[in-house]
């Protein structure tokens, strides 16, 4: 047995603040994947995630009684496919902001769900709230809390516009220019990292009034304008307001950049070379470069390891 593959993703802007009123932009990274597998391979990586999936059942089964109405599975084929040493290979790393779960969930689901929405149909508005609420169910086994778009965004392989929480669609984005010098990368950090407590950080500087605002006219205004601009292909523009992105990070988020980053990511805003964002929660994993010209940031960051996402 060997399942279909399933993509890690970015959420290229609206991190933390999408519960907030910002909007979110989230793409499927295909150099990163991952699949369920059953081929009697009994290295401690397929063990320890046969281990991990055996957990997931229970919480699967655990949710089709409380919720019946959301979503049920076929419980047996999966318990019988896990006693065959079923497990998820996948190269995504886990605690990089990627959507290791998320890969995971999907494959899950597109295998074993019962009456699944499917890619294929069209996707209305409310196909698309009803799949984003069961997968975020699935997921909180992961995470405590999800919001349902990593899942959603591996599972159907497209582009994601968050308007709102409750307002997602699937979206176009403009065809990559191969040859061209401006560039989305991410930017390996070295330091796996869990996403709870960063979550946990940014609630509790909610509490704050003067955090409140900043979110509200300073980050929110700027991640919204980057998000127009990527989508209209406007690449001076979408440079500029990630750059005014960055400088509000860099100020305000700063216990969630890992603190060996922190003059990397000044340095950036001071030469114009590139500009740095949080990937996902933050607090490690990888990092999210931007950049007028992809040689200028790789020279400038040659101690880093740097994988390009995006060509304008």
């Amino acid at each position: 047995m060997k399942g279909p593959l399933f993509y890690s993703k970015i959420l290229l802007f609206g991190e933390h603040a999408i519960n907030k009123g910002s909007k979110g932009l989230s793409i499927p990274y295909n150099f990163l994947k991952g699949a369920l597998k059953a081929d009697h391979v009994n290295s401690p990586e397929a063990k320890k995630s046969n281990e991990s999936l055996r957990r997931f059942a229970v919480h699967l089964e655990q949710l089709q009684v409380e919720r019946p109405e959301l979503v049920t599975f076929d419980i047996e084929a999966l318990k019988n496919d896990l006693e065959t040493g079923m497990y998820f290979d996948s190269s995504i790393p886990q605690g990089y902001g990627v959507g290791s779960s998320g890969a995971l969930v999907a494959a899950v689901y597109d295998r074993y769900a019962n009456d699944k929405i499917t890619v294929l149909e069209n996707l209305t508005r409310e196909k698309l709230l009803k799949l984003k609420e069961i997968l975020a169910a699935m997921e909180s086994f992961f995470h405590g809390k999800s919001s349902g778009l990593d899942p959603l965004n591996s599972y159907l392989s497209i582009p994601i516009l968050i308007n709102s929480s409750d307002n997602i669609e699937a979206t176009g984005i403009p065809a990559q220019r191969v040859e061209g010098k401006a560039a989305v990368f991410l930017l390996d950090s070295g330091i796996a990292k869990e996403t709870a407590p960063m979550v946990q950080l940014f609630m509790e500087s909610l509490k704050d009034k003067g955090f409140r605002t900043m979110v509200k006219e300073q980050f929110i205004k700027y991640s919204d304008a980057c998000i127009d601009n990527f989508l209209h292909g406007e690449v001076s523009s979408l440079l500029t307001n990630t750059k005014e992105l960055s400088k509000v990070v860099l100020q305000h988020f700063k216990p969630m950049i890992p603190e060996q980053f922190h003059g990397v990511w000044q340095k950036g805003i001071e030469t114009n070379d590139y500009y740095l964002k949080l990937c996902g929660s933050g607090g490690g994993g990888y990092i999210l470069g931007f950049t007028h010209d992809i040689d200028r940031a790789k020279a400038a960051l040659k101690d880093y390891k740097l994988d390009v996402v995006y060509q304008f």
